[in-house]
């Protein structure tokens, strides 16, 4: 039975919800509909102009309306006169294609189709900015080995108790959080879901840590790499592909290498197969590439890949399988869309079972040290131009995840790229004045 959004108002003092959905950019769009009118809208959707966001349509376009998903709605545990509820956009009574929920409730269906229940959990690595963002927030946080460093996660308890008391009363069961690698950075992991309750939790978690932030006058940035020097933001993804029913591991093989079985297999072949492709989606910016492909940071190592391998339990690799029936992406940065993030996993692996994709040899030296001995792995982009590129090369990736979301994004994002070359630097001044 669908829940009333009208009722849940009356039944939890809500006055305002907030009907969003997710551009391709990643951006969160929203209406704030009083309670009085949300019936209506739970039928209709709320109205949005589609070229005022970041996706493929122009001003003559007709109303695209966002229809609120009652399943996914979250009373705001810091304003709780305010729901937000996730919407999936429509035009002219169809389904927009390049929506990213609309592409990932699709890849759902055909998991659904092939009797499996992808679930996944998210690990969304940020920092903590002074309001203007142009340094740390903390500025006794200098060590060079900042990771689980006692003393900083203490001077931002105040932030972190905050969000994880809301997620603990959201029902998520949060049950670590951290300092991380950089200084001013942090991790907040919460269980695993089935993946579009990830993408929702996942887009919900990063407006709600923004907003906490912000009220205790501080900037929260999800970017890859915000600081110079410093590991940048990874949103790596846990893996784990399940039955129909959500209750058995249909990949979990204890008899076989790593506790992964042949079709497990075949799902991170997938994986592999479509890795320098998927970049352009898990590593979406310019500024992602200067993660994935940087030099080694203060604190020793980068922690993100730039070769596409895999491995057991070792954080140097790309993936890593560090149990049975599940594996971990690292190659995910904070700039990745929630949804097409959870999107693209399930289309590579999907397509990995379909051809029964072998992941290739298992590596189990350490990358960073001895990543010269691996010969004939492909090489992660160097930049966002090459992602697109080699993404607009992979025929089934495109038409799995959707030609009409798959040509929106190439022509927006490469639009993002000319605008990116046409802007001057100080780089080009002090490198080129004296030629």
């Amino acid at each position: 039975m669908t829940l009333s959004l009208e009722k849940f108002a009356t039944d939890n003092g809500v006055k305002y919800f907030m009907i969003s959905f997710t551009d391709l950019f990643g951006g969160q769009r929203a209406k704030l509909v009083p309670a009085q009118a949300i019936a209506e809208m739970q039928e209709d959707g709320a109205g949005f102009a589609g070229f005022a966001t970041y996706l493929d349509m122009t001003p003559a376009f007709p109303d695209m309306l966002a229809v609120p998903d009652p399943s996914s709605v979250i009373q705001l545990p810091w304003k709780p006169e305010v729901a937000w509820v996730a919407g999936n956009c429509v035009m002219d009574g169809k389904l927009v294609n390049q929506a990213p929920r609309n592409v990932l409730i699709n890849q759902v269906e055909k998991a659904k189709a092939a009797g499996l229940r992808v679930k996944t959990g998210i690990e969304a690595e940020f920092f903590l900015l002074t309001q203007d963002g142009s340094e740390l927030s903390d500025e006794y946080d200098t060590a060079a080995k900042p990771c689980y460093d006692q003393q900083a996660v203490m001077r931002r308890y105040d932030v972190i108790a905050e969000i994880c008391d809301y997620m603990l009363k959201l029902g998520w069961g949060p049950y670590q959080n951290d300092h991380e690698d950089a200084n001013g950075q942090f991790e907040m992991n919460f269980e695993f879901d089935d993946v579009l309750k990830t993408a929702d939790k996942h887009s919900f978690f990063k407006f709600m840590t923004k907003s906490i932030a912000e009220k205790h006058g501080m900037r929260a940035t999800f970017m890859p790499k915000p600081v110079e020097g410093l590991t940048g933001n990874g949103c790596h993804a846990h893996i784990s592909v399940w039955d129909k029913s959500g209750k058995v591991n249909a990949f979990a093989d204890n008899k076989n290498e790593l506790g992964l079985s042949d079709k497990g297999y075949n799902f991170l072949g997938g994986i592999m197969k479509h890795a320098t492709a998927m970049a352009a989606i898990t590593n979406p910016t310019v500024n992602s590439y200067k993660r994935i492909n940087a030099p080694r940071t203060t604190s020793g190592a980068t922690w993100a890949p730039n070769t596409v391998t895999w491995t057991g339990n070792n954080r140097t690799h790309m993936v890593r399988v560090p149990g049975p029936g599940r594996f971990e992406l690292r190659l995910p940065d904070g700039a990745t869309n929630p949804y097409l993030l959870q999107a693209v996993i399930i289309a590579a692996g999907i397509h990995g079972l379909e051809i029964n994709a072998d992941p290739g040899k298992r590596y189990d030296i350490d990358m960073y040290a001895e990543g010269y001995k691996v010969k004939g792995a492909p090489k992660l982009p160097l930049n966002l131009l090459d992602a697109l590129r080699i993404f607009d090369k992979d025929k089934a990736l495109k038409e799995s995840l959707g030609v009409e979301f798959s040509n929106a994004f190439l022509k927006l994002k490469h639009e993002e790229w000319t605008s990116f070359c046409s802007h001057f630097s100080s780089w080009e001044k002090e490198n080129t004045l004296d030629i």
